[in-house]
């Protein structure tokens, strides 16, 4: 769990209800022991900034590159983002998902909402809160979820990406106590694990 900024505690606990132990990731070095990662949300500019202050930009990209399953939520879906439309001055992201995104897509904080919203796992209730909108998609990145429809609905908002052990999400089932896609990133890390 990257533990710098955002609703680490919310995933945190849900990990730890599905029998997960949650390392809370500060230092690169904690990277090495991990076998799943997920990349809360928060101010996705403030730990663009944090993972670069901290020296964990390059190795947290490297061992991702490297397989390392990752959840991103929200801002989370943007860090892994490889281009932001409109992003705050200054900010990057880790570039691991050929994805464009559009932050604050669905509003302000004041038109925060919970859904339920359907996913290539099944029916996932979420809260968006300034969620981000996935704009565009390169070659090899499976849209997984859209607001509002189902995810072959090529007219919706695609709010869901995936690619390889790479998902990203608009949206923050932490929030509403749904583990699908938790439950999700922890069967990629037990297939890490046996192989």
């Amino acid at each position: 769990m990257l533990a710098l900024q955002g609703g680490v505690r919310e995933h945190a606990r849900m990990l730890v209800g599905l029998g997960a132990d949650v390392v809370p990731v500060r230092r690169a070095e904690q990277l090495d022991a991990l076998d799943a990662l997920v990349l809360p949300g928060g101010e996705s500019s403030t730990i663009d900034r944090l993972l670069r202050v901290l020296d964990l930009r390059d190795p947290l990209r490297a061992a991702i590159a490297q397989g390392l399953p990752v959840l991103g939520t929200c801002a989370g879906l943007i860090l892994l983002a490889d281009h932001i439309e409109d992003p705050a001055p200054g900010q990057q992201t880790l570039g691991v998902l050929d994805v464009t995104v559009r932050r604050n897509a669905f509003g302000r904080q004041a038109d925060s909402s919970e859904e339920t919203v359907a996913t290539v796992l099944g029916p996932v209730r979420a809260a968006f809160i300034r969620a981000p909108q996935v704009v565009s998609v390169g070659e090899g990145v499976e849209v997984i979820a859209r607001r509002g429809a189902e995810p072959t609905d090529t007219d919706a908002p695609i709010i869901g990406v995936r690619c390889g052990d790479v998902t990203g999400i608009a949206v923050h089932p932490e929030l509403t106590g749904d583990a699908t896609f938790h439950r999700a990133l922890l069967g990629q890390a037990a297939v890490r694990r046996a192989g």
